[in-house]
């Protein structure tokens, strides 16, 4: 009887301590479970917050809200406001509304990253930017063919005397010679830039029969389907058309200049749907007026804010637009209706795969 006794207690007491291995397993598993999940667990409870002062497609904040972010939206904030909120923020989107000089970047500690809802990035300084560790995003790729396609429409306006032709019409004018126009077919077109819009304005010259060469100064691209890379030089001496589309930089403000236009061997039609004070307005005028420039296309000015034009800055844009050689347009030509959506899908995704990181 003793000895039953005891094989019972031996059975009981195994069963015990098999209990309580499985229980010491148990809480081992979900203490090494919560820590190794802790940090995934405090990110959801702290999500990226993200102010954003311009204005944006509401598919923006629909996919930042989708993908977790604590998303304000306050595109009529003014830019003092605006300024005074984002040092609450891990991240601010912005188009132009904010210049963001080093001063304003070294007074935001907690900035973490600025998505710009455009191209250029020259409303920031990205040096003093990256020495603070902050990301920068952009999304070029949302507009560039909204911007290829505006240069050209500037092209064919030009060549064909559509403007001219139509302000003529307007003043009860029927003046057919006086508006013969010059097809592209047959012509050299020269690209400075060949990022995202360049690379998309020379795919839609690839219709019009003419020779697209490119030069950029930072890409080596080879081999491409709808332009040839050449030498600045090489351009120069070849180009019957130039359209540019490069950043604002210190190595680009006034980079058109009498030396850069005095290179070409053509008289040649400018394009410019990159940045204003890439160019030089006071040279081109002397270029128009001495016959030395067959004309100047352009989606931007030196100075775009005309209700602080100085004197000097008025006669100039004046006389720009009494010219039949020009052709200007308010900074329009990567504002589509379809671009206004894809940059701001284009972005989104940017940010989310920054939030991933």
């Amino acid at each position: 009887m003793s000895g039953l006794f005891k094989n019972v207690k031996c059975v009981f007491s195994m069963v015990l301590k098999g209990r309580v291995i499985c229980i010491f397993y148990m809480v081992y598993v979900l203490f090494i479970c919560s820590l190794l999940s802790s940090r995934p667990f405090m990110t959801k409870l702290n999500p990226l917050s993200i102010i954003i002062i311009d204005d944006f497609h509401p598919i923006f904040v629909e996919k930042l809200n989708n993908a977790g972010f604590n998303v304000t939206y306050l595109p009529h904030i003014s830019g003092d406001e605006a300024i005074s909120k984002i040092k609450d923020f891990d991240i601010v989107a912005v188009r132009s509304k904010v210049e963001f000089t080093k001063a304003l970047i070294q007074n935001l500690p907690n900035l973490k990253c600025i998505a710009r809802g455009g191209a250029g990035m020259d409303n920031i300084d990205e040096e003093v930017a990256f020495s603070q560790n902050i990301s920068l995003l952009n999304a070029p790729e949302g507009n560039r063919d909204a911007v290829a396609e505006h240069a050209v429409g500037l092209l064919l306006a030009f060549s064909n005397n559509i403007v001219k032709g139509h302000n003529e019409i307007k003043q009860n004018l029927w003046q057919r010679e006086e508006n013969r126009g010059f097809e592209i077919g047959g012509k050299t077109i020269g690209i400075i830039g060949f990022g995202n819009t360049g690379s998309a304005f020379a795919k839609k010259l690839s219709g019009f029969n003419c020779q697209v060469i490119f030069y950029d100064k930072y890409l080596d691209i080879p081999i491409n389907a709808y332009a040839k890379q050449v030498s600045l030089s090489e351009l120069q001496n070849k180009a019957d058309i130039v359209s540019l589309h490069i950043p604002l930089t210190t190595e680009t403000i006034g980079m058109v200049n009498q030396d850069f236009l005095s290179s070409f061997k053509n008289k040649i039609t400018l394009i410019n749907t990159s940045r204003g004070k890439i160019v030089d307005t006071n040279i081109i005028l002397e270029n128009l007026i001495n016959n030395t420039l067959n004309g100047f296309l352009s989606d931007v000015l030196e100075n775009e804010r005309l209700s602080t034009y100085s004197i000097e800055e008025a006669n100039k844009n004046k006389h720009l637009m009494k010219s039949d050689n020009v052709i200007l347009t308010p900074h329009v030509a990567g504002w589509t209706k379809e671009s206004y959506e894809r940059i701001a899908l284009v972005l989104a995704e940017k940010l989310i795969e920054y939030k991933t990181k």
